[in-house]
């Protein structure tokens, strides 16, 4: 519902609706967003901790302070900086501020806003601290996405995962190297209910990344989003070679996976 000042609220909500149908409930993106609400993920993990005595929750996380979509004149504020990745009307303006262009203009933001419409912005809404906080949380899984077909997509597409790696797990020291490798992988399959991936098992699919600890870094930027990360030598989806010296080989193994088995309870239902 909210990742604003509401939040406590919105998460309250998410967690009835998962009571009432009992099914487990998954926080995505979990943040604090905006100015107001910076450092207030002590609250929400508290209410993580309290929740999760009695019911099924988790959340996941992509590790920036920024987020980047199509622009929103609901989420334009001067309390934080807005950068506009791309332009229909004015693509000269790629790459600066909307503060900068709206007093180029001599105009508010929200004025300068609906002229670039429509176009896509960087917005800086959230504290360091709070992503931290939440990427260490036990519950928390790393996740990504993004909008592939953006002239400038986050930078998450193209290195979320190895940011967790390189820059959280070896540099920054926020949990070790099989933390964070568990959070992106045997705990997603676990939490979905994907049998038989997620980890190195006999008998398991064989979905591998092999990298270098020492070398392992995102290199995607929110300038230069389309990078291709340091330190990763090989990728095989399904037991297939699918990637390897920074490029694809062109070999497509991937499948739809279906979540297995019954969150619910029919016998009491």
């Amino acid at each position: 519902r909210s990742e604003f000042e509401p939040i406590l609220e919105a998460m309250e909500e998410a967690f009835h609706i998962g009571r009432h149908g009992r099914v487990p409930v998954v926080i995505s993106h979990h943040k604090c967003a905006g100015a107001k609400n910076w450092g207030r993920t002590q609250e929400t993990l508290k209410l993580f901790d309290r929740v999760r005595q009695t019911q099924d929750v988790s959340c996941d996380c992509y590790p920036y302070s920024a987020s980047s979509s199509t622009l929103d004149l609901k989420q334009i504020t001067d309390e934080f900086d807005i950068v506009i990745t791309w332009s229909e009307p004015h693509s000269e303006m790629a790459g600066q501020s909307l503060r900068d262009i709206a007093g180029a203009w001599s105009m508010s933001l929200h004025e300068a806003g609906k002229r670039l419409m429509p176009a896509g912005a960087i917005y800086y809404n959230m504290d360091e601290q709070d992503v931290r906080r939440v990427l260490r949380y036990p519950l928390t899984m790393v996740g990504s996405d993004g909008l592939p077909n953006d002239p400038m997509p986050h930078p998450r597409l193209w290195g979320a995962f190895p940011r967790v790696l390189g820059h959280y797990s070896r540099d920054e020291g926020l949990f070790p190297l099989t933390v964070a490798v568990h959070k992106m992988s045997g705990m997603s399959a676990a939490r979905y209910q994907l049998p038989q991936r997620g980890l190195i098992k006999t008998g398991y699919y064989a979905d591998l990344v092999l990298f270098d600890a020492l070398k392992v870094k995102d290199s995607a930027t929110f300038s230069q989003p389309q990078q291709p990360a340091a330190g990763i030598d090989a990728v095989w989806v399904n037991g297939v070679l699918s990637y390897q010296h920074q490029a694809v080989t062109g070999l497509r193994a991937g499948r739809f996976l279906c979540r297995q088995g019954n969150t619910i309870d029919r016998s009491k239902a």
